[in-house]
C-alpha cells in the first residue's frame, strides 16, 4: 500500500476486492437469534465518500467530527467519512438517558466539534448536547449514502491526527488522546509481528475479526474497525448490550467464524464461562479461533484457567489465548508473550511484592501473575518514578514505554501531555534512550525476562506503611462472591484503611436467610483478606450489582466508589446484620 491511512487502504480494498464481504453487523434486538446486515468493501467505500462529501460542504479539514451514535454501520461509517473527509474523528458513547451525562458533555467541550454525527433515533437527545458547542448535527441514516454520485477528493493534505481517543477516566477526567496515521499503522504492525510469527507477522489466510467491543473504546475501535481494514478481513460486530444479555453470542459468533480473532476485558471471559450452557454450543467447534485476546483490565489467571476449562471439549486452543498490556496514550497494545501451549503464570509473595520485590513462591501461595512477555517493539523499561532511574531486574516500578505507537499527547493538554509522554531517563542503560518515554501510571517488574503488571499507582492501598494492591485484594474477594469489587482506602484516625464494596446478589427466600448468607460471605471476605494479605478491612460494604461505578469500558473507578463511600451514597444490602444469629 502506497499511502498508509485508513481512507487510502480502504480506497484499494474496494477496488481490489469490491464484492467481498466487509462488514457484517449482528442486531439482536430485533430478534433474540439476531439479523445480520452486510456491507461489501464497494458499499461501505461508497457510503464513506458520500459521506465525506456532505461533511466537506460543513466542515473545514483539521475540524473535530463526534460520533455518538449506537453501536452498528451507521456508526462505521460515520467514523470512517470524518477520516475520509480530512476531520479529526472524536467517537464516543451516546448519552445515558434521563440525565445529563457529564462525561459526553465533557468531551463535547473539550473537542469543540464542527459536526456531530449521529442516526434519528438519537438525534434529538445529541442535539441538546451540540447545541452547547454550536456544532451541525447529522443523523447519517436520514442520508442516501448508496447513491452513485461524483467522486469525493480531499483538497489538502491530511491533519496527522487520525482521531482523538478520549481516555475513560478511571482516575482523572477524559482527555482525548491524539492517534495518528502512523501510530495506527505501527501498532498495527506490532500486534501482527507478536501475535502471528509463525505465519509471517500477518494474520492467517482467511481471519474473521469477531467483536462486541464499543466501538469509542481503543479496544473496540482498533478490533471492530481499523485492523480489519488494515488487514483486510471481513468483521462481525455486534453491541456491548447484546454480549451482556448473552454472553453465549460471542462464543457463537467466534465458533461460526473462520479464524476467529476476538478480544475482550477480563470480566467477559467470566461471563462468558459462567452463562454459556452446553445448549448454547451444540454442534459449535472453537478449533478455529486463532486468537483470542484478553486486555484492557489486568487479565486474572483463574478466569483463564475456567474459561479454558469450560470450552475445551468445544475444541478451543488454549494457545489462542493471549493475554495481553496497553493502554490507549500506545494506541493501543504493548505487550503479549509470545505464543505458546498456555498462557505462562508466576507466583509472587505478597510481602516481598508490598516492599517493592519481586520473589517467586508456590503454586498455591501469594498473587498468581500473568506474564506478558518479553517486549521489543515497542520497548519497555521498569523505572523508579521518583528518580527516573531503571529498575533492576524483579524490582516494582513505574512502566514506561517508547515506539512509533506511542501517540502525540493529550488534545489540547501541553503541561498534561508533557508530564504524561515526556519521561526521560536519568543516566539510562546501554542501548536505551534516554526520552522522550510514555509515562503509562502502572507498576510492573521484569522477572526472568518477561513482564508482570501489578496495578496502577494511583490505587495503591498503603496500610500500616505497606503497599497493597487493590488488584489482588479484588481477586481474592472475587473469588468468594463472584461479581465485581472495588478495593479502596479511607482515612480513618488519620490513618488509611482497607474498605471493600462487593456486588452481591440477594440470594434467600426469607429476609432472613438473605441477611444470613450476607454475613456469611462477610465471614468468608474478611478470613480470606486476613489469610492472604495480612489486612483486616475497616469495612465490607456489599450493594447491589451494578452499584459499583465503572468507566465506558467496564473498569472500576476505585476514586469515585471512595468518593461514594464518603459521602454514604451506596444502598447498603448488609445493614441489619447484627440482627442475625451467628
Amino acid at each position: 500500500m502506497s499511502e498508509a491511512t485508513i481512507p487510502a487502504i480502504l480506497r484499494e480494498r474496494a477496488s481490489l476486492q469490491p464484492n467481498d464481504i466487509a462488514f457484517t453487523f449482528v442486531d439482536y434486538d430485533v430478534e433474540w437469534e439476531g439479523v445480520s446486515t452486510s456491507l461489501t468493501w464497494a458499499q461501505l467505500y461508497r457510503r464513506t465518500t458520500n459521506l465525506a462529501l456532505a461533511l466537506s460542504s460543513v466542515a473545514a479539514i483539521g475540524d473535530r467530527s463526534v460520533i455518538v451514535a449506537p453501536q452498528g454501520l451507521d456508526y462505521l461509517v460515520a467514523f470512517l467519512a470524518s477520516l475520509e473527509a480530512g476531520l479529526i474523528a472524536v467517537p464516543l458513547s451516546t448519552p445515558m438517558s434521563g440525565a445529563h451525562d457529564e462525561r459526553v458533555g465533557a468531551v463535547m467541550a473539550d473537542a469543540a466539534p464542527t459536526v456531530v454525527l449521529t442516526t434519528s433515533v438519537m438525534v434529538d437527545v445529541v442535539s441538546e448536547y451540540a447545541r452547547r458547542s454550536d456544532a451541525t448535527v447529522i443523523a447519517v441514516d436520514r442520508l442516501d449514502l448508496d447513491m452513485r454520485s461524483r467522486q469525493f477528493r480531499l483538497r489538502g493534505s491530511r491533519p496527522e491526527t487520525a482521531y482523538l481517543q478520549y481516555t475513560s477516566g478511571s482516575t482523572r477526567s477524559p482527555a482525548g488522546v491524539m492517534v495518528s496515521y502512523r501510530n495506527l499503522s505501527a501498532n498495527f504492525e506490532q500486534i501482527m509481528a507478536d501475535f502471528f510469527p509463525e505465519y509471517g507477522k500477518v494474520a492467517p489466510e482467511g481471519t474473521t475479526a469477531v467483536s462486541w467491543l464499543p466501538f469509542y473504546h481503543d479496544m473496540g475501535l482498533m478490533l471492530g474497525v481499523c485492523a480489519p481494514i488494515l488487514g483486510g478481513w471481513r468483521t462481525m460486530v455486534t453491541t456491548p448490550l447484546a454480549f451482556l444479555a448473552r454472553p453465549a453470542r460471542w462464543v457463537q459468533l467466534m465458533a461460526s467464524s473462520p479464524n476467529a480473532l476476538t478480544a475482550a476485558p477480563n470480566f467477559a471471559f467470566e461471563l462468558a464461562a459462567a452463562r454459556t450452557t452446553d445448549e448454547d454450543m451444540a454442534g459449535l467447534d472453537l478449533s478455529g479461533v486463532v486468537g483470542l485476546i484478553s486486555g484492557a483490565e489486568r487479565v486474572h489467571d483463574a478466569t483463564l484457567r475456567r474459561f479454558t476449562r469450560r470450552f475445551a471439549k468445544y475444541g478451543l486452543p488454549e494457545r489462542a489465548l493471549k493475554p495481553c498490556y496497553g493502554l490507549a496514550e500506545a494506541t493501543l497494545y504493548v505487550a503479549t508473550r509470545e505464543p505458546a501451549d498456555t498462557p505462562a503464570v508466576v507466583n509472587f509473595e505478597l510481602d516481598a511484592l508490598a516492599a517493592g520485590r519481586a520473589v517467586t513462591c508456590g503454586p498455591d501461595e501469594g498473587a498468581a501473575l500473568v506474564s506478558y512477555g518479553t517486549p521489543v517493539s515497542p520497548e519497555v523499561r521498569i523505572v523508579d518514578p521518583h528518580t527516573r532511574v531503571e529498575c533492576s531486574t524483579d524490582t516494582v516500578g513505574e512502566i514506561w514505554t517508547r515506539g512509533e505507537n506511542v501517540c502525540l499527547g493529550y488534545w489540547q493538554k501541553p503541561e498534561q501531555t508533557e508530564d504524561t509522554y515526556g519521561g526521560s531517563l536519568v543516566s539510562p542503560s546501554p542501548g536505551t534512550a534516554e526520552g522522550p518515554w510514555l509515562r503509562t501510571g502502572d507498576l510492573g517488574f521484569v522477572h526472568a525476562g518477561e513482564l508482570f503488571i501489578i496495578g496502577r499507582i494511583k490505587d495503591l492501598v498503603i496500610v500500616r506503611g505497606r503497599n497493597h494492591y487493590p488488584d489482588d485484594i479484588e481477586a481474592t474477594i472475587g473469588e468468594i462472591t463472584g461479581g465485581r469489587v472495588a478495593a479502596i482506602a479511607v482515612e480513618e484516625d488519620r490513618t488509611e484503611q482497607l474498605v471493600a464494596i462487593i456486588e452481591v446478589r440477594q440470594r434467600g427466600d426469607t429476609e432472613s436467610e438473605v441477611l444470613e448468607r450476607m454475613l456469611n460471605v462477610k465471614r468468608q471476605v474478611t478470613s480470606a483478606i486476613s489469610t492472604t494479605h495480612g489486612l483486616t478491612p475497616a469495612d465490607l460494604v456489599l450493594v447491589p450489582r451494578g452499584a459499583i461505578p465503572i468507566t465506558t469500558s467496564g473498569k472500576i473507578r476505585r476514586s469515585a466508589a471512595a468518593q461514594c463511600y464518603r459521602n454514604d451514597e451506596f444502598e447498603r444490602l448488609d445493614l441489619g446484620l447484627s440482627t442475625v444469629s451467628g
